[in-house]
């Protein structure tokens, strides 16, 4: 058993020039506008339900906002590109029109659909779950966009990740995979890095909690770290249920993620149960 390791504050310097500084956990909230997400709650599609989705977060107490507008899981359905820039800017519209401080990630593996998000939509993060992989020019777009960055573990693409599941030693070889392409990164001057160990993301039911236990491991690069466990398959799997019945699962997942594993950020459905854990282990770790 590894020694637990706790929240170390962090800092990100936005595209605009603003520098800001994270002083706990952060609470991500998805923003799936999408009609064919894997978890229903969490879809968007159109501008009512955007405005609902947006203003529910933003009472709940969210910290970033991270939007996307092409459904990774298995069979969903292709999205052209102009398809889903239509979608985040249709978003974006909307979240701006809420707030202009809080930031919002782009979730997104088409260089272009970041750089336009990015440059003309007012985001202000790209995260990536291919880690680069499923487009060769995302690298250089995050870097003329000065865009903090999220490198997501993840062996090939959703159609086919989970044909990739053969590790030596999941967590050895995650560390060895993401620890290269941040030497690539930071050839290229990218410096604003959050690490996705990629939960659910070509792992086994396993696999994904052995890096959940190993967590601790992941501080060795010293940025910070994303968990994103909600409602996914490792949960319902394990517990025989559905993703309808994956907030206490979740919840779980979370509370270990940041009390034991130092998670930097937790990327939720459920905002208002996010917000609670962190204030619980906050208060907990700040106590006499």
């Amino acid at each position: 058993m590894y020694t637990s390791t706790t929240f170390t504050p962090f800092s990100m310097s936005m595209p605009d020039g603003r520098l800001v500084t994270f002083g706990r956990p952060q609470v991500m909230g998805i923003l799936n506008v999408t009609p064919d997400s894997f978890y229903g709650g969490s879809r968007s599609f159109d501008s009512i339900a955007i405005e609902q989705r947006v203003s529910t977060m933003l009472a709940e107490g969210v910290d970033i906002i991270d939007i996307g507008g092409y459904s990774s899981r298995h069979g969903a359905t292709h999205v052209s590109e102009e398809e889903e820039l239509r979608r985040l800017s249709l978003g974006m519209d909307i979240i701006r029109r809420h707030t202009t401080s809080i930031p919002v990630s782009v979730d997104t593996f088409r260089a272009e659909v970041a750089r336009k998000a990015i440059s003309e939509m007012g985001a202000d993060i790209v995260n990536d779950i291919s880690g680069g992989n499923l487009d060769e020019g995302m690298w250089d777009v995050v870097a003329s966009v000065n865009a903090p960055y999220i490198l997501m573990h993840m062996r090939g693409n959703p159609e086919n990740m989970m044909d990739f599941t053969e590790y030596e030693h999941v967590t050895r070889d995650v560390l060895s995979e993401l620890g290269d392409r941040l030497q690539q990164l930071a050839i290229m001057g990218i410096k604003d890095i959050v690490i996705d160990p990629g939960f659910g993301f070509s792992k086994t039911l396993e696999q994904n909690y052995a890096l959940l236990k190993d967590m601790p491991l992941f501080h060795l690069f010293h940025r910070p770290i994303l968990v994103g466990v909600s409602r996914k398959s490792m949960i319902t799997k394990l517990l025989s249920n559905t993703s309808e019945d994956g907030l206490i699962g979740s919840t779980a997942i979370n509370t270990i993620a940041l009390m034991y594993g130092g998670a930097s950020i937790l990327r939720v459905h459920d905002v208002a149960a996010a917000r609670q854990v962190v204030e619980i282990v906050e208060m907990t770790r700040h106590s006499e």
